[in-house]
């Protein structure tokens, strides 16, 4: 058996091919949507992608089930509760794919969504009645359980579903061997749970003693503990979980649009209301950047920020490095952002004899910053843009809380006449947020350079959620 674990840091995401070494037959459980790893694994192992399972619509992502089935001829799988525009196979319990010596059998366990499955995997010539492992998707993480609560757009009750997953766990996945290994969807950083252990596998076992939300505890209990205190989903998500199950272009398709743009066509578009994304580091995008234009760096959790703050409804046009702007592209494909209509051919550089187009973002340290909080005439007001739970541990004194997934709709809130200081851990969601607010008519609007990690290893003042220094 060949059990191989594909994991994307950027988005948290867990993916597997699954092979028999004697038939050479394989399956890939919950791809990615750019696929040439799973290609290229199955090559040089002689395997052969007949079967692609999706544990359920992932909110997300957008899988590769499509182009899957595409360039390698897969045939696809659902669970039997799933509903969607492409041929598929629905798996009910028990219901097998067989790949030889080596099978999947699913699980029908709903929770996260009405039709998520997990898939015990058989290693035959181990044992013909005990799994080797389970692949639980966002049903079962290390650490933790899927979020019930993302289907309430599409007309699911988080109680409800909240309700159906302890059904799922108890019954289902409780159920199996301790020592059967456990490999789920997602790890550390994913929204679709809110207490994700950075480790990407463990055991039924572990996660019984170990995992909160398996402790034994009423049905009533548990719903009320997996529905609180979950992070802000991205707008995106409802879309994505919805493109999962329809028929679209593949990515190959929407990547052949993607081409290279002079500077007046992307300021001709630019006039009409495409969106010009600037993909560089922040440092190089507070010295200069076109004005108008919107920051969100390769360098972190890219696709779910640009996701976040960028619209689906308006085209993207985007300037890189030199050599990235296909990465760029490819990377709002993986989230089904595939309006991107082009990049600015030699990116900045294209614009330096026009300075006219340009403006900076001022990057204060934490001393300069504090000195001109306390002393300026007009006092800078401080944003923090990190989420709730950061800003209750700790924050700046006398700082606004606005996360940076609501900055866009709380602009309101803050003074268009008074300097503005934003802030975050170390750097990155600030200049995302200070982007957006000069894209907004801010004109006096610095960072804190290395966010609130730079003010306290600098001794200066803060409030913290325990007695202690402030």
């Amino acid at each position: 058996m060949i059990l191989k674990q594909f994991y994307l840091n950027c988005l948290a995401h867990a993916s597997y091919l699954i092979g028999d070494e004697q038939t050479h037959a394989a399956a890939v459980v919950d791809p990615q949507r750019d696929i040439d790893q799973y290609l290229a694994f199955a090559a040089e192992h002689g395997l052969r992608i007949g079967h692609v399972v999706l544990t359920h619509f992932h909110a997300d992502f957008i899988a590769g089930h499509l182009e899957l089935r595409d360039r390698a001829g897969a045939a696809i799988y659902l669970g039997a509760a799933a509903r969607a525009e492409y041929r598929f196979t629905p798996l009910h319990d028990g219901d097998v794919v067989d790949l030889g010596r080596v099978r999947l059998q699913a699980l029908e366990t709903p929770g996260h969504t009405a039709e998520s499955i997990s898939l015990l995997v058989y290693d035959l010539d181990s044992s013909v009645s005990e799994p080797q492992a389970v692949l639980t998707g966002d049903t079962l993480f290390v650490g933790d359980v899927g979020r019930p609560d993302l289907r309430v757009a599409l007309g699911w009750s988080a109680s409800d579903l909240g309700g159906m997953l302890y059904d799922s766990l108890r019954n289902k996945l409780l159920a199996l061997p301790d020592r059967s290994a456990v490999y789920p969807a997602h790890g550390a950083g994913s929204l679709c749970g809110k207490a994700l252990s950075k480790e990407t596998h463990s055991t039924i076992g572990e996660q019984r003693r170990s995992n909160y939300a398996l402790q034994p505890m009423s049905k009533a209990a548990f719903v009320d503990l997996v529905t609180a205190d979950q992070p802000d989903a991205p707008s995106y998500f409802t879309y994505d979980a919805v493109l999962n199950s329809q028929e679209r272009p593949t990515l190959d398709e929407t990547l052949e649009r993607v081409n290279a743009l002079n500077l007046d066509q992307l300021l001709a578009l630019q006039a009409v209301g495409a969106q010009v994304l600037d993909t560089r580091d922040p440092a190089e995008f507070a010295a200069a950047h076109l004005i108008g234009s919107i920051n969100v760096g390769l360098g972190g959790q890219y696709a779910t920020w640009a996701g976040t703050v960028l619209s689906r409804e308006k085209p993207i046009v985007i300037i890189a490095d030199p050599g990235r702007e296909h990465e760029a592209a490819m990377r709002l494909g993986r989230i089904g952002f595939d309006q991107v209509v082009g990049y600015l051919e030699n990116g900045l550089h294209s614009i330096e004899s026009r300075r006219e187009l340009t403006a900076s973002t001022e990057r204060l340290s934490p001393q300069v910053a504090a000195e001109r909080v306390a002393t300026a005439e007009r006092a800078p007001l401080m944003v923090d843009v990190r989420a709730p739970g950061e800003r209750q541990q700790k924050h700046i004194v006398g700082s606004v809380g606005i996360p940076l997934s609501h900055l866009g709709e709380r602009l309101s809130e803050l003074p268009a006449d008074r300097p503005i200081l934003v802030y975050c851990a170390g750097g990155y969601r600030s200049s995302i947020a200070a982007s957006l607010l000069q894209r907004h008519g801010f004109m006096q609007v610095g960072e804190i350079a290395g966010g609130i990690a730079a003010w306290d290893a600098g001794n200066l003042p803060l409030e913290r959620s325990y007695s202690g220094r402030s």
